[in-house]
């Protein structure tokens, strides 16, 4: 039998494809590209705007239409939040929501008439461990879900449910899996991933020591993670001579304080601003890399005033990140800041997405030329476009050359 996948939204969607992957080719399926006529089709859903629901709906009718015989299998948030509504769409056999991710692969199994796959517990874990495959440098490792903070604007906690996690041995075993494959780098990921150990009663320094532990992996990065979760410890820690690289995505949301305070949000720019500067003077000596500073910023939430959005571009360019993840606030049916008065128009979000993203531009410019003259290690990928081939050094400047297969995953010294 022949099976398609398709994943919307964010990298733990991307990581969770990859696992139900790996457990229908242990069934025998054969994966082929979703325009082929497969016997199914597993769709990973996407809801963190008004417009990934409609992707998500789409895609499914698209698929439909390619092989009307075929078995739809749909899971991801859309799922677990507009279930009613996939439910209704023609060619639509299964649906999982967030706490039912676990019985993907031995439910649509049955469905098929295949039984259950070999290893399948009979249990369903709330928490459905995962990572990805099919890069042979870097790995995607899930080791949490959910989320509690019930921003005033996001769904994630009613899509992806309460914060909770894997244990640290399972993320181990996982990890170790990766490595047995050749991959070099890891990046951990989760909902709120700095979260970690709600549910087991462990830290999420334990898991980071834990990691740094397995042999193989030369290289972690931590996807994201809130700078209230972000403890000096940590920060000790990983700059004590680690392998985690000096790159750090953090989420701001906005730069002013009355409204990170409106929304729910269970940090302030004074505390943000500390995290820069500690992380700075721990990690960044003469002569070594300059650390890299991803952020999240969502304009256009209710109550941002022309005043308030200056304030967040000022407190951007004051602590000046390597780069800026912008994009526009969406209301989202059933959260509080829908129902806010002084929404924000949609052309003036787009005008101050694109004054950001200019913002971005000469901020990740200024942060490479703070870099020339470095040396750094750069792990150098397969890829070869046009006789080229890119990598990443540890700080996440990605780096061109001339294509060599010799030099494929592996980390070689460079003069930036």
């Amino acid at each position: 039998m022949k099976i398609a996948f398709l994943t919307l939204g964010c990298k733990l969607n991307y990581a969770e494809t990859s696992t139900y992957e790996r457990g229908f080719l242990a069934a025998g399926l054969q994966p082929v590209p979703w325009s082929e006529k497969a016997d199914v089709y597993l769709i990973n859903t996407c809801s963190v705007t008004a417009t990934s629901d409609s992707k998500s709906r789409n895609l499914i009718r698209k698929v439909h239409r390619v092989n009307p015989e075929a078995k739809i299998v749909v899971t991801g948030c859309s799922a677990q939040l507009r279930a009613d509504e996939i439910r209704e769409i023609e060619g639509v056999s299964l649906i999982f929501g967030a706490t039912q991710k676990s019985l993907v692969v031995p439910r649509t199994l049955e469905l098929l008439g295949l039984g259950a796959c070999p290893g399948t517990p009979e249990f369903c874990p709330e928490v459905f461990g995962a990572y990805s495959t099919g890069e042979r440098t870097r790995s995607f490792l899930k080791v949490q879900d959910g989320c509690d903070n019930c921003c005033l604007y996001c769904t994630v906690p009613y899509a992806r449910g309460h914060s909770r996690n894997i244990p640290i041995s399972e993320c181990v075993h996982n990890a170790r899996q990766i490595a047995a494959q050749g991959v070099k780098e890891i990046v951990l990921t989760g909902v709120n991933t700095g979260d970690f150990g709600k549910t087991t009663g462990e830290s999420f320094l334990d898991l980071l020591k834990a990691l740094n532990e397995v042999e193989g992996i030369q290289r972690y990065r931590i996807s994201s993670i809130e700078p209230n979760l972000l403890t000096e410890e940590i920060i000790d820690w990983i700059a004590s001579g680690t392998k985690f690289q000096p790159h750090f995505h953090i989420p701001l949301q906005t730069g002013s304080d009355i409204q990170l305070e409106r929304m729910g949000r269970r940090y302030d720019t004074a505390l943000f601003r500390s995290r820069i500067e500690y992380i700075r003077n721990k990690m960044e000596k003469n002569g070594s890399p300059k650390v890299f500073f991803g952020i999240d910023v969502m304009v256009g939430l209710p109550y941002e005033t022309p005043e308030l959005y200056l304030r967040t571009k000022a407190f951007i360019e004051e602590i000046r990140p390597a780069f800026i993840h912008v994009f526009p606030y969406s209301k989202r049916p059933g959260t509080p800041a829908a129902s806010m008065p002084m929404q924000v128009s949609e052309q003036e979000k787009k005008r101050r997405v694109a004054d950001l993203e200019e913002l971005c531009r000469k901020l990740h410019d200024s942060f490479v030329e703070q870099n020339r003259g470095v040396k750094e290690k750069v792990l150098f990928e397969s890829t070869s476009r046009k006789g080229m081939m890119e990598g990443y050094t540890g700080n996440y400047i990605r780096v061109e050359r001339e294509y060599d297969p010799a030099l494929v995953n592996k980390l070689v010294d460079v003069i930036l």
